[in-house]
């Protein structure tokens, strides 16, 4: 009794840690679809919003909150340098997008995303990038917030980067750059084609909440499992003393008592008397 007090013990703390592990699981997908839900309404909220300037939009640190906001700005593209952010994807596709720096009128620097190239599986990233448009332009963007990663993913090498990242692209240009960064949505005057302007998310829950109820039931099945287990032990050591009780109820007979009379009865041997 004692080893199986034992063993549903030990069985009954790995299905608690199994269980938390789940419930957590469970949770942390219903955070995301809350974080999905916040940002679905920041999309519609902003979408909604008139235009609004660069200087209202860039006053302080870019957050969440602050993404998908239309901003106009005018000033002027530095060509040099421009930035390849690759291992991007845009409607089921793979490719790259091209950042380039922009002088505004007031003299402030900012990144614009000036749109997403798809790249064919068989080729290469190329070398040589779309010039942007020459002179002043005034162009239509949205607020992006910095990409959060690994340094290794934020800071370019040889005018390529992973993450598109103010802070260490200032840091890589050796010139300030305001916090955050612009996705183009219109430029005039309109630059060079095979630049596909970026969009907001789509605007939908996403599997989440499936995926926590998945993790819920899963608990479910391990602390039930557990139960389960208990009662078939339980019940086995039930058979197993029935079994026991009703094999020594059914053991070998005893020879029956025989009766006095009939042990008198019996013949004696005869006795043999020397000769006198």
């Amino acid at each position: 009794m004692k080893r199986m007090w034992l063993r549903w013990v030990l069985m009954g703390l790995f299905v608690v840690a199994l269980g938390f592990t789940f419930v957590s699981l469970g949770q942390w997908q219903l955070d995301r679809l809350d974080q999905r839900r916040d940002r679905n309404a920041n999309v519609v909220t902003h979408g909604q919003a008139p235009v609004v300037t660069f200087e209202d939009a860039f006053s302080h640190v870019i957050t969440e909150q602050d993404q998908w906001q239309r901003v106009e700005v005018s000033g002027t593209f530095l060509p040099e340098p421009q930035l390849q952010a690759r291992y991007r994807s845009h409607n089921d596709e793979t490719g790259w997008e091209l950042v380039t720096p922009l002088v505004t009128t007031g003299g402030q620097v900012v990144l614009v995303d000036r749109g997403f190239v798809v790249r064919p599986a068989s080729k290469d990233f190329p070398k040589v990038f779309p010039a942007p448009p020459s002179g002043e332009v005034h162009l239509v963007g949205y607020v992006r917030r910095n990409e959060q990663g690994s340094t290794t993913a934020m800071t370019p090498t040889e005018n390529t980067v992973r993450l598109i990242n103010s802070d260490a692209i200032a840091a890589w240009l050796g010139r300030p750059l305001v916090n955050g960064y612009l996705s183009l949505i219109s430029v005039d005057p309109p630059q060079s084609d095979g630049l596909i302007p970026l969009t907001p998310p789509e605007l939908t829950e996403g599997p989440h909440l499936s995926y926590a109820m998945q993790w819920f039931a899963f608990a479910a099945i391990a602390g039930f499992g557990l139960v389960v287990l208990i009662r078939n032990d339980v019940r086995d050591r039930k058979k197993a003393r029935a079994k026991a009780a009703a094999s020594a109820s059914s053991g070998p007979a005893a020879d029956p008592p025989q009766d006095p009379i009939e042990a008198d009865a019996s013949p004696t041997p005869p006795t043999t008397h020397p000769d006198a």
